[in-house]
């Protein structure tokens, strides 16, 4: 039996853990609040996460195997499981991933809105061959409309500007420029009318307009995220590759030919607009890594699609309740023009944190938090 001394001693021992507990879940709560306010995300079919699931387009992937390794399964996403900016959202801290502006309502546009739509361009008229899409033109008016929302949540347009200036805002655009519009010859005069660098140059120019915009409404903190090797898709090797297995170089060299351009748009941007910080993602060069030094990274498969149909499952996109692969984290393809999961984890890592002194300019996603 105790004596009160030892029963009063065990209560203040007990009190004293039970407010040790209560201080460590507080801490623990401070540091899981994530390291910007919002993210807002603008992209193709690559980062899509729903936009287009109730469009009138071929460019959809609300259904099976799509999102066979995410939680809740099919999605819109155009992967067996996250995307590159999934995992940007869970390293920034965030508990949710970024919701689809075409169901987002009310204050949950505060944490950040992904506008990405598949087979969106920075042309208008990319991708109209698959039918309903909104290109970038098209997310930044979505843009605009979300800006008045915030606006009027938070009262004030000073508020809305201190607010969305300390946001995370990640652009990727211009594979389907090339993909389905420069090189796809039989529906669009436009290799015909400019020699690559050209394009090259007329879609820059575009571009920073767009980007001048979204930098107009309150965007500070942008990461522009380059083109990747969309000569080395598995439908590019079934087309076009003489062996199926060696990239398209001709498309390489154009895709290069903008993201040398958009190096030059960050240095431009940061120069002259005031409060501007723009780095820019090396996308290509990481994806380079990745196909050069494949068992690096547990990859066996570099040049098939996991799910698909025809030569390197890449003539035609992922089926409707097609049996994928069993080895999905060994594919960095999972479809016939996006990367795997486990290639999407790679990319968003070192977007975020930078590998290699090449994989960002002049700084990181991490760092470009922090400024």
């Amino acid at each position: 039996m105790m004596r009160a001394s030892e029963v009063k001693i065990m209560w203040v021992v007990g009190a004293i853990a039970v407010v040790f507990l209560v201080c460590t879940s507080s801490i623990n709560k401070v540091e899981a609040q994530p390291q910007v306010p919002c993210y807002f995300i603008f992209g193709d079919s690559l980062v899509d996460n729903g936009n287009n699931n109730r469009m009138a387009s071929l460019a959809r992937a609300n259904y099976l195997p799509y999102g066979i390794d995410f939680p809740g399964g099919p999605t819109g996403r155009f992967c067996n499981g996250r995307t590159t900016t999934d995992v940007i959202a869970e390293l920034l801290g965030f508990d949710d991933y970024i919701p689809p502006y075409a169901s987002t309502r009310g204050r949950a546009i505060l944490g950040g809105v992904n506008y990405a739509s598949a087979a969106a361009g920075i042309r208008d008229e990319t991708g109209q061959q698959l039918g309903g899409r909104t290109s970038m033109n098209g997310q930044v008016n979505n843009y605009k409309n979300t800006v008045s929302q915030i606006v009027n949540i938070l009262g004030d347009e000073d508020s809305a500007a201190d607010y969305l200036s300390r946001c995370i805002y990640t652009v990727g655009m211009g594979s389907n420029d090339y993909l389905n519009n420069y090189f796809m010859t039989a529906y669009y005069t436009t290799s015909r009318r400019y020699t690559p660098q050209q394009y090259a140059n007329v879609l820059a120019q575009q571009y920073s307009q767009q980007l001048r915009t979204l930098y107009n409404y309150g965007a500070r903190k942008v990461a522009v995220i380059g083109v990747g090797q969309v000569g080395c898709s598995p439908n590019e090797l079934a087309q076009n590759s003489a062996n199926g297995v060696q990239c398209v170089q001709k498309i390489n060299d154009a895709n290069n030919m903008f993201n040398v351009r958009l190096r030059s748009l960050v240095d431009e941007f940061n120069r002259n607009l005031a409060g501007a910080k723009f780095i820019y993602i090396n996308a290509a060069g990481v994806f380079n890594d990745i196909l050069t030094n494949p068992s690096r990274y547990g990859f066996t498969n570099t040049n098939s699609g996991c799910c698909g149909v025809g030569r390197n499952n890449g003539q035609i996109t992922c089926l409707p309740y097609q049996t994928p692969c069993q080895n999905r984290d060994e594919y960095v393809f999972w479809d016939a023009f996006h990367p795997s999961e486990a290639a999407n984890l790679i990319i968003g890592k070192r977007a975020y944190a930078a590998e290699s002194p090449s994989d960002a300019y002049p700084y990181d996603i991490r760092q470009l938090a922090q400024v």
